[in-house]
């Protein structure tokens, strides 16, 4: 596709549509996502390598999450008039960067920075990705692009874990982390085939980012996303605790639990687009009500094994198509400010992982090793209640 340079409002886009553009964009997510949780499978060796203790080590997942969530806010406000395209190609280098600053690191600090260079590029393309998205096809389809892209985070949500741990044993942790690098790479490559120039919008973006945030609509709309998200995180950071306290799983029958929730996950995020664009409120609703029901499936029953496969069905499939229909709630919330809303609802989504793992360990320490799963549950369904429910004030 010849590089152009798209002023018009993503309501009204006209021409052809790019989807190599979109899937592209769905490799970059994939890449940032797997180098962002490479970490959980490798902590062990990296504490080793480091000298450092396996809490201190963890630290690389921490960092990455809260500079993604700054980024993803403040990236429009930060970079106003740029063009959209070398934006998202610059993220990408960051990632590069990132991934080999890792290969070679001498100390923890070293490596926690360039997990920071991670964290920025994280959360600045994946609040661009959504406005990008929508020049790239009509506004009628954009559920379904969406659904691409985020098809990138769970792809590397169910693969980066265990393939990161299997290279890791042969190669070593810094050469898995060379290897995600050599993917970056290629999704730069792809991207700069592929993404037209895109101008940002005309609206100053300081100016924009208030409005958003001034919003009643869309601050009550970011709560009901908070409260799903870290429902979902209060009860899946304690997963594995609480099958082994309830039906006693083991390791091999966990790996398995969690390869049902990858697979559902996965088709979770690929029925999302087209309810997103037929029928949104649908959506809204389904997706959170179907996971916290997972989770309440787990807390009920799960001292029997096949009911902790169906809640992990369920759950898997819920959250998966969490992610498109909000950003694409988000989207058609704030047309003409889709980079502000998008890049709010990254950030509240990578602060409900740290809000639910701080209260679902409270509740596992403090109540009991189930206990994450209810509340959870009863979190992510009044999530969606309130998403659904919302009316803007004419």
């Amino acid at each position: 596709m010849t590089n152009h340079l798209v002023t018009q409002p993503v309501t009204s886009r006209p021409g052809p549509e790019s989807w190599a553009g979109v899937v592209t964009l769905g490799l970059g997510i994939f890449t940032l996502i797997m180098s962002e949780f490479l970490p959980a499978s490798l902590l062990p060796r990296i504490a080793h390598g480091l000298d450092v203790s396996t809490g201190a080590a963890g630290q690389a997942v921490s960092v990455t999450a809260f500079a993604a969530a700054a980024s993803a806010l403040l990236i429009s406000v930060v970079l106003p008039r740029a063009d959209r395209r070398r934006v998202l190609l610059g993220l990408i280098v960051l990632s590069i960067a990132s991934n080999l600053i890792v290969t070679i690191a001498p100390n923890l600090v070293i490596l926690l920075l360039a997990r920071v260079l991670l964290g920025i590029a994280l959360g600045g393309f994946w609040a661009m990705a959504t406005a990008v998205a929508a020049h790239l096809v009509r506004p009628e389809h954009l559920g379904r692009a969406l659904t691409v892209i985020n098809s990138g985070v769970a792809l590397a949500t169910v693969g980066a874990v265990p393939l990161g741990a299997v290279l890791g044993d042969f190669w070593g942790w810094r050469t898995v982390f060379l290897i995600a690098a050599g993917v970056g790479a290629l999704a730069l490559a792809a991207q700069a085939l592929t993404l037209p120039r895109v101008a940002p919008a005309k609206a100053g973006s300081l100016r924009a980012l208030g409005a958003v945030l001034r919003s009643p609509f869309v601050i009550a709309g970011l709560l009901g996303i908070l409260l799903v998200f870290s429902g979902h995180f209060s009860g899946f950071t304690y997963i594995r605790p609480a099958t082994e306290d309830s039906a006693g799983m083991d390791a091999s029958s966990f790996t398995a639990l969690l390869l049902v929730f990858g697979v559902l996950n996965f088709f979770g995020t690929l029925s999302a687009g087209p309810l997103a664009d037929r029928f949104p409120r649908t959506g809204l609703f389904l997706f959170p009500v179907v996971l916290g029901t997972g989770m309440l499936v787990m807390f009920a029953g799960g001292a029997s094994i096949a009911m902790l496969f169906l809640a992990a069905a369920l759950w898997g499939f819920g959250f998966g198509g969490v992610p498109t229909t909000v950003l694409s709630w988000g989207a058609r919330s704030e047309p003409m400010r889709i980079e502000q809303v998008s890049g709010a609802i990254v950030t509240v989504c990578n602060l409900a992982i740290a809000v639910g793992a701080v209260a679902g360990g409270v509740l596992v320490d403090g109540v009991y090793v189930t206990a994450s799963l209810l509340v959870g549950a009863v979190a992510a369904i009044g999530g969606g209640v309130i998403l659904t429910s919302l009316k803007r004030a004419r």
